[in-house]
């Protein structure tokens, strides 16, 4: 089990700030009068010690207390001017940020958990010993601020009042980390206090992004201190090692889940999107992708948005699983982001209105971002996150250099979208009644499929497998993704997998209100079902398609194909559904095509689920129990079909 305060707090030992009165007293002689009276309106000891703990730790030459208010945002948005953390645009609310050649996604193989000695890490994870980490922190960080403004934000990742949000400090020397949590996050100064006392809890993130040079990126590293829920992150930009309240918080709320939460509460990497069902019902559906596999495309072919990557979920007293986005705006890659398949994003992204963050986007001589995928025409030169660009530049190997990092990302508000949905801020949550899981899957699994029961619902889940995806650096080739959350569980796999059948299988559920589960897959190409060329089988638009068939077989009012793997549509409701929800003429062919079940390839997949499982230490025998049953299943149809079982056959009998 895991353990809450054990060991040595770092930020503590190194900032040797040990109780309130020496908090007081660092304040007195660090802090201004404008923000001295700030930080006096706090009065919880543990807030007042981390804050002053860092402060002494990193030594800025001045600290900032950001109360959210308009002035404050002003002051953090022209700091990263001046600083050139960003740059302007001629579009009025956007600007430029690019990150460092070399560090254009989550630096993986240097982010740590921060372990006691006898302490269970994710074996998909690194670690390192809590007196090791001392000794890097204390290297890489004392005085680390020198010269610099420190910005200490108070925010909650969720609506203030919600059973599922967390409340989290971030204090950093980034203008540009600060000004992208004013609109990921909801800065929190005049509740935090009252939600850490009613929550019992916060998190603390420490970042410095140091000189900022190509040099000291090998030596950057975050830190996560799972027992005193703080991260520390140096010499980097990037937000995904930067930003701490989204991937570096969400591990400990993960941790909160499996650990805390007695089968009642998950941390998962999902979105939250609303689906119009028919006579004017709203079915809220939560689902899990890696990133860079389509969750904002996802959660935007809903009609009422929530959120696109990620929720905290409970069971609520009445039986209902409930969810809440932690964040409030979206941190959006935009490769392949185009008006045919993205249109209420377009539309803030290209016209005015709206505050924009772009990121390691090529921006033109006008002054206009451009990236890959965009459908539009392309100009021949500009600069991008390698530096000036021109069409035709290839790298040191001969290789093109794309207009745009694969990991480009936009950062924008919510509630700038059409299909917002102000649910996202009621601390009730939605009421959740599908859940899917997917990943960038090429050749095996049907575009949508839903499970038997919630055991086989988790299965799906333990089982993606994904191409890998351009947001974590160093990444490549096809691999496991379990829940599309595995580089954010920080425990054992199988600690999370049995909170997953416990929650899931609660029977505090209310059978009437329990989630279906089920796979989803608009990767499939041509190639893979007997064609030629790597594009597609089908759109990118189709998911709207397969969520409407969702929804509607949530509330029983379409049938589906019994198979080994879960339930699949007929072709008649499938047919209607893409009438109806887009337009579109959807072929009996096609559909055979999709849904025919390809035996070998989806028994390859659960043998490598079976083997690579049969390594971890404790996993559920539930899960090989459903591995083994779909497996022979499978087995058995192919021996009657063949290795290619048609959605007639199935029907058949």
């Amino acid at each position: 089990m895991l353990k809450k305060n054990e060991g040595i707090d770092i930020v503590q030992a190194l900032g040797g700030i040990q109780n309130v009165e020496q908090a007081h007293a660092l304040f007195e002689k660090r802090l201004d009068d404008v923000h001295l009276s700030r930080i006096r309106t706090l009065n919880h000891p543990e807030i007042l010690i981390k804050i002053a703990g860092a402060i002494a730790m990193c030594d800025p030459e001045r600290v900032y207390v950001n109360t959210g208010s308009d002035e404050d945002r002003q002051f953090i948005c022209q700091l990263a001017l001046n600083k050139s953390e960003e740059s302007v645009l001629p579009m009025n609310g956007h600007t430029i940020h690019y990150d460092l050649k070399g560090e254009q996604g989550r630096i993986i193989d240097r982010t740590f958990y921060i372990a006691n000695p006898d302490e269970q890490i994710s074996s998909l994870a690194n670690k390192i010993l809590r007196d090791d980490a001392l000794v890097q922190v204390r290297e890489k960080m004392l005085g680390i601020m020198s010269g610099a403004t420190m910005v200490v934000g108070l925010y909650i990742r969720g609506p203030v009042g919600a059973a599922g949000s967390n409340p989290a400090l971030e204090i950093t020397s980034s203008a540009y980390v600060s000004h992208s949590a004013e609109i990921l996050y909801r800065n929190a100064f005049a509740d935090f206090e009252k939600e850490v006392d009613r929550l019992g809890h916060f998190y603390t993130n420490i970042h410095s992004e140091g000189l900022n040079r190509a040099e000291d990126l090998p030596n950057a590293s975050v830190f996560m201190d799972r027992s005193h829920r703080t991260t520390y992150s140096f010499n980097c930009t990037y937000a995904g090692n930067t930003l701490l309240l989204k991937k570096g918080n969400h591990r400990f709320s993960v941790d909160k889940a499996v650990y805390e939460g007695n089968g009642r509460e998950l941390a998962e990497h999902m979105f939250i999107t609303g689906i119009d069902g028919p006579d004017g019902r709203v079915t809220w559906v939560a689902g899990a992708a890696p990133s860079g596999c389509g969750k904002t495309t996802t959660a935007m072919a809903g009609n009422h948005f929530v959120g696109d990557d990620l929720a905290q979920m409970w069971i609520d007293k009445n039986g209902n699983v409930r969810s809440i986005n932690p964040e409030c705006g979206i941190f959006g890659i935009v490769e392949d982001v185009n008006w045919d398949g993205d249109p209420m994003l377009m539309d803030r992204l290209r016209n005015p209105g709206s505050e924009v963050i772009w990121s390691n986007v090529l921006v033109d001589e006008n002054g206009v971002p451009h990236w890959t995928g965009n459908g539009e025409a392309q100009p021949i030169r500009g600069r991008n996150h390698q530096g000036p660009w021109l069409n035709g530049l290839t790298d040191g190997g001969g290789k093109a250099v794309p207009i745009s990092h694969p990991n480009a990302r936009c950062t924008i508000a919510s509630s700038e979208l059409a299909n917002y949905s102000d649910r996202a801020e009621d601390p009730n949550g939605v009421e959740t009644r599908v859940i899917t899981y997917s990943g960038r899957d090429s050749d095996t699994m049907p575009p949508v499929w839903v499970a038997k029961n919630s055991n086989h619902g988790v299965v799906i889940g333990a089982c993606i497998v994904s191409a890998a995806t351009a947001t974590e650096v160093g990444a490549s080739g096809v691999k496991r993704a379990p829940w599309a959350n595995a580089p954010f569980i920080p425990g054992a796999l199988g600690d999370y997998m049995r909170a997953q059948f416990e929650f899931f299988g609660n029977t505090a559920i209310e059978d009437a209100k329990r989630p279906i589960m089920a796979g989803l897959n608009y990767f499939l190409t041509h190639e893979a079902r007997g064609g030629i060329g790597k594009q597609l089988l089908g759109e990118k638009k189709d998911v709207k398609a397969w969520l409407g068939w969702l929804e509607r077989r949530a509330h029983g009012d379409v049938g589906a194909i019994e198979t080994p793997i879960g339930l699949i549509p007929h072709y008649e409701d499938l047919k209607q559904i893409f009438e109806t929800l887009i337009d579109k003429p959807y072929a009996e062919d096609l559909y055979t095509r999709q849904f025919s079940l390809y035996i070998d390839n989806i028994v390859v997949r659960i043998d490598l689920q079976i083997a690579a499982y049969a390594k971890e230490a404790n996993i559920p025998q539930r899960l090989f129990d459903v591995l083994h049953e779909q497996r022979e299943g499978l087995i058995a149809l192919k021996k009657r079909f063949g290795r290619i079982v048609t959605p007639e056959q199935l029907n058949a009998g």
